[in-house]
């Protein structure tokens, strides 16, 4: 029965993230090993979708330590955890809680032995800066605890790029970079304090081949002069290059000359979705406080509300006129959704 549930949650997601953005790349999945323990460390920039690429594309059903904050309230928390998503405490959810890590992490290293996969953004936290910031030490333990625990685990580590043309709009475009695994064991010495500080720097740089990583110093000046070039974001190895290179001799995103054609078609499927962009609009999006969750919040509201509408005006028209009309009109939105997005 899990299964048929996480599979049914799977293919829901993946169809509203194919409704979401315009392109979606695969770069190096292959590297995610089907028969032994996983543990994926990605950068973290756009909140919760993070979490729901990786869940919908890794290709393996995966175990995702999330912050503690969003399992407050008993409904959610239950549904959370039946989609494998483990709380992790920070100083911020208060001392005392931090203590019930201890049998998070341990369940972590229970599922690793068991050949599972276990998620983690190892930078602790979200950000929308295209930077790949200090790596945490919590994802280490579980390596180390792991390996000390069960020391036949064959534990790889995947490190993760993910990258995004404009994580708050609408539509967007990603390139998800999977690395090659790296096995565990080889960073194990008779040294575990420098053990962990060798396995941060190791998995910081590794993850900074993946995604675009601009260094923290002249940050807004390099990103202004990046945007004014037109890089592609998706292709996180030329931008990084150019970047070195002092920005000089950059690949750019080929201009597209069907602009005019893109505002009318989603201009179109606004008039066609007028409600659910109108709470949106109006009601969700001036809440956000954290920008980085502008394209989570818009996401959820893609594959809840607008579902829902479309379902009522299906029914209304059939009730009135017949279900083919009914059908046809959905089709219809449907058909102008893709050609919105895809564009």
């Amino acid at each position: 029965m899990k299964k048929i549930w996480l599979h049914s949650v799977r293919a829901y997601i993946k169809i509203g993230l194919f409704f979401y953005f315009k392109e979606i790349r695969l770069i190096g999945a292959k590297h995610i090993p089907r028969d032994k323990p996983v543990l994926i460390l990605p950068n973290h920039q756009n909140a919760l979708l993070d979490a729901l690429l990786i869940a919908a594309k890794c290709g393996r059903f995966s175990y995702f330590l999330t912050r503690a904050g969003v399992f407050q309230k008993p409904f959610v928390s239950k549904l959370l955890k039946t989609l494998q998503m483990l709380p992790v405490y920070r100083i911020r959810d208060g001392w005392s809680n931090l203590r019930n890590n201890n049998s998070i992490f341990e369940s972590c290293s229970d599922l690793l032995n068991q050949n599972e996969v276990v998620v983690i953004f190892p930078e602790g936290r979200h950000n929308l800066n295209r930077t790949v910031r200090p790596i945490k030490k919590g994802f280490t333990r579980i390596v180390f605890d792991t390996l000390e625990k069960y020391p036949e685990t064959n534990l790889q580590l995947i490190p993760v790029g993910l990258n995004f043309t404009n994580a708050k709009g609408f539509p967007d475009s990603t390139s998800i970079y999977f690395g090659k695994p790296l096995a565990a064991k080889s960073f194990v010495s008779n040294n575990r304090n420098q053990d962990v500080v060798n396995l941060r720097k190791v998995i910081h740089s590794e993850i900074s081949k993946l995604t675009t990583h601009i260094p923290t110093e002249n940050y807004k000046e390099t990103i202004e002069k990046l945007d004014a070039l037109h890089v592609n974001y998706l292709n996180p190895e030329e931008v990084n290059n150019c970047i070195a290179n002092n920005l000089e001799n950059c690949e750019q995103k080929p201009k597209s000359k069907i602009n005019w054609l893109r505002s009318l078609l989603k201009g179109l499927l606004i008039l066609n979705i007028i409600p659910p962009y109108v709470i949106w609009k109006f009601v969700v999006q001036p809440k956000i406080i954290e920008l980085e969750f502008t394209a989570t919040f818009r996401f959820a509201i893609a594959i809840t509300l607008v579902p829902l509408y479309l379902l009522i005006i299906c029914l209304v028209l059939t009730s009135v006129l017949n279900l083919t009309i009914g059908l046809c009109y959905v089709l219809f939105v449907l058909i102008l959704g893709v050609l919105a997005v895809k564009l």
